[in-house]
């Protein structure tokens, strides 16, 4: 347990590498806390033996650990009331009634990734009980069509439909509207074997080029459901910050964010705000995740920032709570 000295001292040293990305001297201290150098220095030396703060190699002063960021998070960090200027870029985003859900997120995330400078991220899914709602046929060209799948929480998706066959208008509504007929309310990832086991029986009865369309349509359906989307914004924003002037690092940490596998490791499934730090995620040591996981109207999914170590932490919690907030509204 850290003594009122001790926890202020230590609050002092990570804001202060936060905003300065520099070692904190014990003279620095000195001067803000008012007291003697010989008291600091004690002070630090009892933070460095919790290894809460530890030396750097090119400076005398003193960075925080994985340690001290943790301990400074979870009991020294004050909340933070986000700007009225920040609030109105991400109201008018929410209140634009012509973006869906998944669009609004993220917008959002990109405007956040602005005001942080830190890398946003939206793993989104569409939740199994989006049920299907229409199916919609446009032609576009010779055997070329677009399908558009709307559901019943209002998401929409569409897919381009290429058919090697001479297939007419008039087939194709008639199988469209037999596909309606059958599958709106049916759960999305219930749809391919509503197609399998009572379309496909019947269907050879009310269309010619049947066996075409069938295929086209099951094609649709298997491609549009499971859905899952990675939007990320700001992936050079990291590299702007001093902690990775190293080539080597750079390079690691792009070959990561090119690396979808590795940042579906993202993924929360904690409706709380979660803060990863160092080697707490699954993404790189150099870097610290926050994020969280979303639920509304059939969509879900995790919001996330990533960014060095020292990032502010009260701001960009305060930032993912307010779209949190936002999205359940």
């Amino acid at each position: 347990m850290l003594t009122e000295r001790q926890t202020e001292l230590l609050k002092l040293i990570v804001e202060s590498y936060i905003k300065s990305a520099k070692p904190v001297s014990s003279k620095a201290l000195c001067e803000t806390l008012d007291c003697s150098s010989a008291t600091v220095r004690n002070e630090m030396a009892a933070l460095e033996q919790f290894d809460l703060i530890e030396k750097t190699h090119i400076s005398s002063g003193r960075v925080p650990s994985d340690k001290g960021y943790r301990y400074y998070v979870d009991n020294i960090m004050s909340p933070k009331e986000l700007s009225g200027e920040d609030m109105l870029k991400l109201q008018q985003i929410f209140s634009n009634n012509a973006l869906v859900l998944s669009d609004a997120i993220s917008k959002s995330m990109q405007i956040v990734s602005e005001l942080t400078n830190y890398t946003a991220v939206v793993l989104g899914n569409s939740s199994f009980d989006n049920k299907v709602a229409k199916i919609e046929v446009v032609p576009i060209g010779e055997n070329k069509m677009i399908a558009i799948i709307i559901t019943d929480k209002g998401h929409v998706e569409n897919r381009n439909i290429a058919i090697s066959e001479d297939i007419s208008l008039t087939e194709i509504k008639q199988a469209v509207e037999l596909i309606n007929k059958l599958i709106v309310g049916v759960p999305l990832n219930e749809v391919s074997s509503v197609l399998e086991f009572e379309v496909k029986p019947i269907i050879g009865k009310y269309v010619k080029q049947h066996e075409a369309l069938y295929n086209a349509f099951y094609n649709v359906f298997s491609d549009f459901y499971p859905k899952s989307n990675i939007v990320m914004s700001g992936t050079n924003n990291l590299l702007m910050e001093p902690e990775f002037n190293d080539v080597n690092k750079i390079r690691r940490l792009l070959n990561k964010f090119e690396d979808k596998s590795i940042i579906k490791n993202i993924q929360e499934e904690d409706d709380e705000i979660k803060v990863y730090i160092g080697s707490e995620n699954m993404i790189d040591d150099d870097v610290s995740v926050i994020k969280t996981y979303y639920y509304k109207d059939g969509e879900e999914g995790t919001i996330a920032l990533i960014g060095p170590k020292r990032m502010e932490y009260a701001k960009a919690e305060a930032l993912l709570n307010y779209i949190k907030q936002n999205i359940d509204r």
